[in-house]
C-alpha cells in the first residue's frame, strides 16, 4: 500500500493591537478560540503594534502594553513551539511589503474604507496618512504569510476584501505570488456588548469603566461591574425583544458555561436578576482565572518573554522574507549585481 502524503494544514493569521489590555468581549469573541485555531491550522499570531500608532501613543505606556499583550497571547495557551507568535514591528518585512502594495492600491479604494471615515471623525485632530493606508499594512500582514484564512469580525470584512483585491491585482500582473485569503468565521464566539449600554459593543475605549471587563480585572472588580450591569424592569431571565442587557448577560453566561439560552432560562426560572448577575460574574471570574494567573507568571519573567519574542520574530522574518523577496523580484527590484 502506498504511503499517502499528509494533507497540508491551511495557514491562518490573526493579529491583535497593542493599544491596551483586551476586554472580555475580545476574549470571548476571538482570543478564546485562538487555541482551537492553532490546533486545527498552521497558525501565525501577532501583536499588531505598527497599527497602533495611527493614534498617538505615550511611548512608555505603549512599550508596556505591547509587552502585556504579547504575554497575553502566551497566557491564553498559544504554544510558541507549535505556532509563530511574534510582535509585528520586530519583523521589518511588514512595513516593506506595505509600501510595495500601496503602489498597487488605488486612492479611491482607500477613500471608501468605512473604518477610516469613522476613525477620522473620532480623531479629528490627527487624521494622518497611516490611518488612511492602514488597510494596506493589514494586507501586507496577511499576504506575507500566504494565509489561506483570516478570522474577521464584521468591522474587518472590508479590510479583508481589499487585501483580496490587492493580491488579485498583483497576481494578475506578475503571476501567482500571493495566496488569496478567505474569511474564517469561528464556529463559536459572541458579540459582547457594553454592560452600561448594551446597545453598543464592549470596548476598552469606553469612557465609562463600568461598561467593560478587562481580561485582567480582579475578581471583586468583575463582580461589582456585573452587579451594576444594565438590565430592565421585568426581572425575568429570558431572551427577548428590547431586553438588550439581559440578552447580553445570557450570551456571556452561555460562552463561559457552554449552556444554551434555553437551559439558562430554565435554570433561572423564578429567580431575580440579582442571582443571575452574581452567577454571570462568578462564571466570568472562573473563565478568566487561569489566563490571569499564567499572565502574572509570564510578566514576572521578562527574560523568558524576550527570548520567545526574539525567536518568534526570527521565524516570522524567515517566512515573510520568502514572500517579500518573490514580490520584489517580480516588480523588478535589483536583487544582486552580477
Amino acid at each position: 500500500m502506498e504511503n499517502q502524503t499528509p494533507e497540508r494544514k491551511k495557514k491562518i493569521l490573526s493579529c491583535i493591537q497593542s493599544s491596551g489590555i483586551p476586554t472580555l468581549g475580545n476574549y470571548l469573541g476571538a482570543l478564546k478560540n485562538w487555541n482551537l485555531l492553532a490546533q486545527e491550522f498552521d497558525g501565525a499570531f501577532a501583536v499588531a503594534d505598527l497599527h497602533a500608532i495611527t493614534v498617538r501613543q505615550n511611548p512608555a505606556e505603549f512599550r508596556q502594553h505591547t509587552k502585556e499583550v504579547f504575554a497575553l497571547l502566551l497566557a491564553i495557551g498559544l504554544d510558541p513551539e507549535k505556532s509563530v507568535v511574534f510582535i509585528q514591528s520586530q519583523v521589518p518585512q511588514h512595513a516593506q511589503l506595505a509600501w510595495v502594495l500601496s503602489c498597487y492600491t488605488q486612492f479611491g479604494e482607500m477613500s471608501r474604507m468605512t473604518q477610516f471615515k469613522d476613525k477620522s471623525a473620532s480623531h479629528a485632530d490627527n487624521v494622518n496618512v497611516g490611518l488612511f493606508t492602514y488597510p494596506v499594512l493589514m494586507a501586507a500582514d496577511i499576504l506575507l504569510y500566504q494565509a489561506d484564512l483570516v478570522p474577521v469580525g464584521a468591522d474587518q470584512k472590508q479590510h479583508l476584501e481589499i487585501a483580496r483585491d490587492i493580491a488579485s491585482r498583483f497576481n494578475g500582473i506578475y503571476g501567482n505570488v500571493f495566496t488569496i485569503p478567505d474569511a474564517y468565521i469561528p464556529k463559536q464566539g459572541a458579540r459582547i456588548m457594553s454592560l452600561a449600554d448594551p446597545t453598543k459593543k464592549m470596548s476598552k475605549s469606553d469612557p465609562n469603566p463600568k461598561g467593560y471587563i478587562s481580561i485582567f480585572d480582579k475578581p471583586d472588580v468583575i463582580m461589582k461591574k456585573f452587579k451594576s450591569a444594565v438590565t430592565d424592569s421585568e426581572a425575568h431571565v429570558a431572551v427577548g425583544e428590547g431586553k438588550d442587557g439581559v440578552n447580553n448577560l445570557i450570551g456571556i453566561y452561555s460562552c463561559c458555561t457552554g449552556l444554551t439560552a434555553e437551559q439558562i432560562e430554565h435554570d433561572f426560572e423564578g429567580k431575580g436578576y440579582g442571582d443571575f448577575k452574581a452567577a454571570v460574574g462568578e462564571a466570568v471570574i472562573e473563565q478568566l482565572r487561569p489566563v490571569r494567573e499564567k499572565y502574572e507568571l509570564l510578566m514576572a519573567d521578562g527574560a523568558y518573554l524576550n527570548d520567545v519574542a526574539k525567536k518568534g520574530a526570527q521565524t516570522a522574518s524567515h517566512i515573510a522574507e520568502r514572500t517579500l523577496s518573490k514580490a520584489m523580484k517580480k516588480v523588478g527590484f535589483l536583487q544582486e549585481i552580477k
